[in-house]
């Protein structure tokens, strides 16, 4: 068990019976991909459907690949994309004005002839029976929907850490 504040210290209790004493305490419990929410993202994960472009990349080799998100990840999983992939779309909610990613990222991904950003984009569905054959996207700006034929959909929209264990036992930040 755990017991105090960041004010006055932590004591922890292992179920062997051992007690440490600690001024902060690090729960290095990881983090998991935060998703779009569509159902059938959901129903293709592991079939198309993918949140590490390190894990699952190899399997696009000269494939249609989709990313979404405006952020530095983002960006370098676009980037690592184009090893394997013929093309890669980037899909970013915003205009491009409002990228997230630092501006070195930006510029490696401007100047990468296999990758395409598409701004003021979202996903709306994924597309498939077995696997992903495309995403249904809406342009917020031009209110135009369409269907962009991809074989992959890597979602890199950030990440939620794997803390909510200790949810109203401890003080996190």
């Amino acid at each position: 068990s755990i017991t105090g504040s960041f004010a006055e210290g932590f004591v922890v209790k292992t179920g062997v019976g051992n007690v440490y004493k600690a001024k902060s305490i690090i729960v290095a419990t990881g983090a998991s991909a935060r998703w779009l929410g569509l159902e059938n993202e959901t129903r293709l994960k592991g079939k198309g459907v993918s949140a590490c472009a390190t894990c699952d990349g190899f399997f696009f080799k000269n494939k249609l690949v989709a990313v979404v998100g405006g952020g530095d990840a983002a960006m370098e999983e676009a980037t690592f994309l184009t090893k394997f992939a013929s093309k890669v779309y980037v899909l970013y909610r915003k205009g491009k004005s409002d990228l997230r990613a630092s501006q070195i990222m930006q510029e490696r991904t401007f100047s990468n002839s296999k990758i395409e950003l598409i701004f003021d984009t979202e996903v709306k569905d994924v597309l498939g029976k077995g696997f992903v054959e495309g995403v249904r996207i809406f342009n917020g700006k031009t209110n135009e929907e369409k269907v962009l034929k991809v074989d992959g959909l890597f979602v890199a929209i950030g990440h939620e850490p794997n803390t909510g264990f200790v949810k109203g036992f401890l003080d996190l930040d």
